[in-house]
């Protein structure tokens, strides 16, 4: 590489460096964006740390203590077979944001190849985007169940089953923000500059085009850990005796009356979850867009 192409790329990452730390700081400075953080910065860590912080092995049965109400020991009770739920919860709580940032990086990256490409090469703009629709034409969780029946259950089919769902809507997303990004002015100067149609791309395009993509994402994370749930409610998702938030559920709705708390913990984990990305999201799209950020 030489001298030259060498300072451009540093300048690139400069320039990229500074940009995000710029937004950083912003979206640090949001309430929402700190609440949600709060909110869903906790449920990282009980996934994070699920190994020290659940109390019990969350297979190990306990045939003593089926269906035992919360307690000392239990703090959220037993299952049918005598296992903490509350252990069951918390690693069930790392598969679900496992499968959800799996998603998103895979929905992230074919959203932006694809979405730009598109955007940008008119060519190709035509039939890709066919086939995005004809995707997007089946309700989106019937299309995940579809997919993860026909892979087998297991955890990443389980995220390709719901990258491939949640793939087109985010390539419409980057796909429209480069359609106008393109015929900007500034983009304009540059082409007529002489400017590479990868700089034009990269330096001028794809950076502008990143805000909705964050706000999507954050969209697509939250709807991935309920849609994960859904798949192993339904047993297409994880198999058991893997503790998924879903499966939880699904062994608990037999004893809702008996034991409420079987599928009652892993709700509320669920809720939290969705919960504290919607609100982040909600704070990044505030902080993102110019017109609502002084607002």
């Amino acid at each position: 590489m030489t001298g030259k192409a060498q300072a451009h790329s540093a300048a690139m990452a400069s320039a990229w460096g500074a940009r995000a730390r710029l937004g950083l700081g912003m979206a640090l400075r949001h309430r929402s964006i700190r609440v949600g953080g709060v909110l869903f910065g906790f449920v990282v860590l009980l996934a994070v740390f699920a190994d020290l912080i659940a109390p019990f092995d969350p297979n190990k049965n306990n045939f003593r203590a089926l269906l035992s109400a919360p307690d000392a020991v239990n703090i959220f009770g037993t299952d049918a077979f005598g296992r903490d739920i509350l252990s069951r919860v918390i690693h069930g709580t790392r598969l679900s944001l496992l499968v959800g940032l799996l998603v998103v990086v895979a929905t992230g990256v074919l959203g932006v190849i694809l979405g730009t490409l598109t955007g940008y090469l008119r060519w190709l703009d035509g039939p890709v985007m066919r086939v995005m629709d004809g995707l997007m034409a089946f309700p989106g969780i019937l299309l995940a169940i579809a997919l993860a029946a026909v892979l087998g259950p297991s955890v990443a089919n389980a995220a390709l089953a719901l990258t491939i769902t949640f793939t087109p809507r985010t390539a419409r997303i980057v796909r429209s923000s480069v359609l106008v990004l393109k015929e900007m002015p500034y983009v304009e100067a540059a082409r007529a500059c002489g400017a590479s149609h990868t700089r034009l791309v990269l330096k001028h395009i794809l950076p502008n085009a990143l805000p909705p993509l964050i706000v999507q994402l954050t969209f697509v994370f939250s709807i991935s850990i309920l849609a994960e749930a859904v798949l192993s409610f339904m047993g297409v998702g994880p198999p058991p005796p893997t503790p998924s938030l879903g499966n939880i559920i699904a062994e608990g709705r037999s004893y809702i009356q008996e034991a409420p708390w079987v599928a009652l913990t892993p709700g509320i984990a669920i809720a939290m979850s969705v919960l504290g990305l919607n609100i982040i999201g909600d704070g990044l799209r505030d902080t993102l867009d110019p017109r609502l950020r002084n607002l």
